[in-house]
């Protein structure tokens, strides 16, 4: 038996040194990279004739006086421009573009004119109110939670482009607003309404290694929740009623009910939930806070096991885009942000350093193939701010409970924080692939790629050939120098039964090398070295904890990583009637022109007999036989608009 090396914290192989080359994901790069930033270049210019107006590069040409005009959108309209930002840095990272460089320096420009001698930076506040207003109401406006989004676009800038303009722009907002808040006499000790300026700071902690930035995070995330409230304070200032919140909620949907090492259960709006535990593990990975990060693992327990869909939505009711309770997740009122997913990804890939296990990488894995990549269509030109697991079109805008609930892409959106949040996460995907943690190369996620990565001072380049996540076949060859002993830690997903694993023709006892669902090869490693992961691919009937209430008598498909549903387009009308037999034969088939490439999977199962439009019969217990046919659950709705559902009646 392999001799074992301790499993210790991680830091991410970084994006400019991962390259995708195959399958599903590097696909999905291209488009970003050729089809979906120019096109949300022009959404954030006013220039998709049928979509939801922006007005966010506007707003800033406004707000530093090149143009007069008013103020349009929301409070955190900023935030587009610079998710969109991010997104083209982790691109350029990967594969400089002289073109869109251009574009991105000249908007970072016109952010920079519209920057305030001070420091301040906010358009909206800039535009349409005084000066003595900035800061009074931080718990409805947006300002911290949009400079949280510039000061990540201005750390990706830099670090991918060397170039400063933007993060200069980002310090100086910084050091304004380290000397607006705090503890020290004179400042105000608020927080902010929306959580994503304090994940920031860390990062641009990381980058400055300014410490002050550090301190500004801790102090925003440990303030919070403290009485007497800020949110009550800050509200007498303003001759505002203290209890009134938004007209609809209390101080458990900004998650400012308790301090936040003392919450156990994920409440409130989900967005801001997951954006403010990301910033609590990274502290604690910062800082080594052992309370801070005690209080991360209850939370993730929670989400992970009480509150989150099969496809890694979070956040079921529409009203407050929130939280409820344990066990609560309908699948046809889901509400289920895009954002929300990609805030879970966030925290999980912090949880992952934080602690090397497969959990948080399966999750990550979970949200990147399902519930994120719902919310953008195959071609990229539209958009889900919500992700339902069941639709039935004609209850969609005639149901005030319902009206959430899309059941086509839409080209914009007013309030439009998901299509850019989108389009930073896949462009930066790279960076959830490898982990490093002393003499273990983490290997956390699969696809077609090649990554350089450097070992104890030597540099190797680990390269993985498959087709996955439509094959678990993965084989993964290294490239160095000299030999060398290190180890590569596999994981094994929690969704497989049954994997082989090899080395140079050689099978490895899985169960004797798997710990926290990784596989460790410890060895000394030669030019040429080959890996064989054969993960089982099955279709996979998943049930819910009964305590769901609507997935009672339902099963899910999965294959590998991704959840499959069925479509009225293949399946005809009236899903719900459809019923899987208790002992079933599942078909696959990769269907290379449908939906860009993708496999099906079909099966037989049966239908009510015919109803002659009676409303109520006596019971009949004989069905018809029928074929059924699924299909990966991001690919909805990008043929003929009709009835989706994820869980299907099983009998």
């Amino acid at each position: 038996m392999q001799k074992r090396s301790k499993l210790r914290s991680t830091v991410p192989v970084s994006i400019p040194n991962i390259s995708l080359v195959k399958g599903l994901l590097a696909s999905k790069f291209e488009m970003f990279r050729k089809e979906v930033i120019p096109y949300q270049w022009k959404a954030l210019n006013d220039e998709i004739s049928d979509a939801d107006p922006s007005h966010s590069v506007e707003n800033f040409r406004i707000a530093a006086g090149l143009k007069e005009g008013e103020y349009y959108g929301r409070t955190f309209q900023d935030s587009d421009v610079y998710k969109w930002l991010e997104g083209v840095s982790y691109c350029l990272a990967q594969e400089r573009d002289e073109a869109l460089e251009k574009i991105a320096d000249e908007v970072i420009d016109l952010i920079a004119q519209a920057q305030q001698e001070d420091g301040y930076l906010d358009t909206f506040i800039s535009v349409t109110e005084p000066p003595e207003n900035r800061w009074t109401n931080v718990r409805d406006r947006h300002e911290l939670y949009v400079a949280g989004h510039l000061i990540e676009a201005a750390v990706a800038y830099y670090e991918s482009t060397g170039k400063r303009n933007l993060l200069n722009v980002a310090i100086k907002l910084a050091d304004h607003i380290d000397d607006t808040f705090g503890p020290d006499p004179g400042k105000k000790r608020g927080y902010p309404g929306h959580q994503e300026v304090e994940l920031a700071l860390v990062r641009l902690y990381r980058a400055t290694n300014d410490k002050k930035y550090l301190k500004l995070s801790q102090y925003f995330i440990d303030e919070r929740g403290r009485r007497p409230h800020y949110f009550e304070k800050e509200a007498k200032l303003r001759n505002a009623d203290p209890k009134h919140y938004d007209g609809l909620y209390d101080y458990s949907y900004s998650q400012s009910h308790l301090p936040v090492r003392e919450q156990t259960v994920a409440v409130g709006h989900s967005v801001r939930a997951v954006y403010m535990y990301t910033a609590m593990a990274d502290l604690a990975l910062e800082t080594g806070d052992q309370e801070l990060a005690a209080a991360c693992e209850r939370l993730w327990e929670n989400v992970t096991q009480k509150q989150m869909y099969i496809t890694a939505g979070i956040g079921s009711h529409h009203d407050g885009e929130e939280f409820t309770f344990d066990y609560d997740l309908p699948n046809d009122l889901a509400y289920t942000e895009t954002c929300a997913s990609i805030g879970l990804v966030f925290w999980a890939a912090k949880m992952q350093q934080l602690d090397p296990k497969g959990d948080y990488a399966d999750v990550i894995e979970r949200a990147l193939y399902n519930g994120i990549l719902s919310g953008i269509s195959l071609d990229g030109n539209k958009y889900f701010y919500v992700n339902p697991l069941e639709v039935w079109p004609p209850a969609c805008g005639r149901r005030i409970d319902k009206r959430h609930v899309k059941f086509e892409r839409q080209p914009w959106f007013g309030c439009a924080c998901c299509p850019p949040n989108v389009t930073r996460l896949y462009c930066g995907v790279g960076q959830y692939f490898y982990g490093l943690g002393g003499d273990n190369l983490y290997v956390h996620q699969y696809a077609g790629s090649e990554a350089k990565i450097e070992i104890d001072g030597e540099e190797i380049i680990v390269q993985q050939n498959t087709n996955y996540p439509w094959d678990g076949k993965i084989e993964i060859s290294l490239d160095l120098d000299k030999e060398q002993e290190f180890a590569v830690s596999l994981r094994i997903p929690g969704w497989c039964r049954r994997a082989g694993l090899s080395v140079n023709g050689e099978t490895l006892p899985l169960d004797e090398i798997t710990q926290d669902g990784y596989a460790q090869v410890l060895r000394t490693w030669a030019a040429g070295d080959k890996i064989l992961l054969d993960l089982a691919m099955p279709v996979e009937r998943i049930q819910a904890n009964p305590q769901v209430r609507g997935n009672n008598g339902k099963v899910a498909l999965q294959r590998g990583p991704l959840v499959y549903c069925l479509e009225e387009v293949d399946n005809g009308p009236i899903l719900t009637d459809i019923v899987l037999p208790p002992k079933v034969q599942f078909s696959t088939q990769f269907e290379s022109d449908l939906l860009n490439g993708i496999v099906t999977i079909t099966a037989e199962a049966f239908r009510s007999k015919d109803w002659n439009n009676q409303l109520y019969r006596p019971f009949v217990a004989e069905r018809r036989p029928v074929q059924i046919k699924a299909v990966p659950y991001f690919a909805w709705s990008n043929r003929t608009p009709g009835e989706m559902i994820v869980w299907v009646r099983q009998g």
